[in-house]
């Protein structure tokens, strides 16, 4: 419980001592939006490297040498965990934007830290406003900043991580209108940080592997036509494999 009120106490204290940061921030941006996209990307990552610290987990990161550093890319990743974003936001190599549900644009501050990082608000009831945010996060991609997207459409309760919901095949459109590689990350054993024993924060030991990128160029007809299933297979393969390491010494 302990590590669940320091976490809390240091996510609400960011978000309020960060005002200052976020006046200076819009205020470079309007000279340099370069120099200002870089500086919170650099922000943000070291607070959720800071934050992962203190949850005391011991993260195996297998395959980072996979994700191309010269391009944007869109990243696909399975989801169980709220911590899924601090783990894989804290080691992008360039700036990214990640696809939120809709609700957290109404969350002051934060919803202005992530506007500021491109992140992107999906609203899934909403098909017309749904296809807008594909739409820009296409052009955000065509202005080389990268996109995640977790295409099961929320956190995946299912009791084994093995169980994937169906991947949307429109987030892939992001990829096809824009011929960027497709980089799967299959996220292991990240529920037992914080969803399974809500609400406390436990130590636990989780697998971030980078699978090989998808060039959906590259692929055939069939595959091209069903991008989420056979990217989605892609990642169960990878959790399937990585469960035997889980009870190994963390690397």
């Amino acid at each position: 419980m302990f590590r669940f009120i320091l976490v809390c106490i240091t996510v609400i204290g960011f978000l309020i001592l960060s005002i200052p940061i976020l006046v200076g921030e819009w205020i470079v941006g309007k000279f340099s939006p370069m120099k200002k996209d870089l500086s919170s990307l650099h922000l943000i990552q070291f607070m959720f490297r800071f934050i992962l610290r203190i949850t005391g987990i011991t993260v195996t990161v297998i395959g980072e040498e996979n994700v191309p550093t010269e391009e944007p890319v869109l990243y696909i990743g399975n989801h169980r965990s709220f911590f899924d974003i601090l783990l894989t936001y804290s080691r992008c190599p360039r700036r990214t934007g990640y696809v939120a549900k809709y609700e957290m644009l109404h969350i002051p501050l934060l919803s202005r830290w992530m506007k500021y990082l491109h992140c992107l608000f999906l609203n899934r009831k909403d098909i017309k406003q749904g296809l807008q945010t594909i739409l820009t996060a296409v052009e955000k991609i065509k202005e080389g900043i990268s996109i995640c997207i977790f295409p099961e459409g929320t956190r995946n309760k299912q009791e084994s991580e093995l169980e994937l919901l169906p991947f949307h095949e429109g987030s892939f459109k992001i990829a096809t209108k824009t011929n960027c590689p497709i980089v799967p990350i299959a996220m292991t054993n990240t529920a037992e940080i914080f969803e399974s024993h809500f609400p406390k924060i436990t130590p636990c030991h989780v697998i971030v592997e980078y699978c090989k990128p998808i060039y959906p160029q590259d692929l055939d007809k069939d595959a091209r036509r069903r991008l989420g299933a056979y990217t989605r297979s892609v990642i169960s393969d990878t959790l399937k494999k990585n469960q035997a390491l889980l009870k190994e010494e963390p690397i």
